[in-house]
């Protein structure tokens, strides 16, 4: 019988805005290396209102009140939006009543911002590179952003192993050609392709679903540190 008096394990919700479950596999895969012993749990569900792939800014837009509702409704300690777009993040961290929420591009930027001069993003497609670089002169990172490469494909397409020759094509261009000292995967669903991706063109690959993850994590063990 529970103890009502027990004290409840700390919990991250990481949200995939889409409802495609082959991306939310990917984002799950992604993250267990984080699921600590003693650590918060962390969970990775879909959203069954979303599209199954954010590919514009309607598709992105569409899913903010959503989300805003699930995270307002939810219990978690900390949130991850998972979707390159980061949409509604700023909703979210309004019904979030001060949790922590963190948007995988914003997090997975900043970190590349840690390992190079410059950093470039392989996008989704050229719908989603217009988004990025709007997002990059939002956050004032112009002067660091060596650009974004499209690939062409759907988000529950990335997941496969096919895509893979296109994600080492695109990111060689942005270290070739665009002068990029780091690549930043543009998609949730790229996940199970970053150390291939790494390991094939000798550079650095921020995988963002996992840089947001970490740091909601620190978010919350933090929290309870004296």
């Amino acid at each position: 019988m529970p103890n009502p008096g027990a004290i409840r394990p700390a919990r991250i919700l990481v949200i995939n805005p889409n409802s495609s479950r082959t991306v939310t596999a990917a984002i799950d895969a992604a993250v267990a290396p984080l699921r600590l012993p003693s650590g918060p749990d962390i969970t990775v569900t879909d959203l069954p209102e979303g599209p199954e792939s954010i590919s514009s800014q309607q598709d992105a837009d569409c899913v903010v009140m959503p989300l805003a509702r699930r995270i307002a409704e939810d219990s978690a300690d900390a949130f991850v939006i998972a979707c390159f777009s980061d949409p509604g993040l700023q909703t979210a961290r309004e019904v979030a009543a001060g949790r922590p929420v963190m948007g995988i591009a914003e997090w997975g930027i900043l970190r590349s911002l840690t390992l190079g001069e410059r950093f470039g993003i392989v996008a989704l497609s050229e719908g989603s590179v217009r988004r990025q670089r709007r997002m990059v002169r939002q956050m004032g990172l112009g002067e660091r952003y060596a650009g974004s490469r499209p690939i062409e494909a759907l988000a529950a397409e990335t997941a496969d192993e096919a895509i893979r020759i296109r994600l080492i094509a695109a990111a060689r261009i942005l270290i070739e050609h665009d002068g990029a000292d780091a690549i930043v995967f543009g998609c949730a669903g790229m996940a199970p392709h970053r150390i291939a991706v790494e390991r094939a063109i000798g550079r650095p690959v921020v995988e963002p679903c996992q840089q947001a993850v970490a740091a909601a994590l620190g978010a919350v063990l933090l929290r309870a540190a004296p």
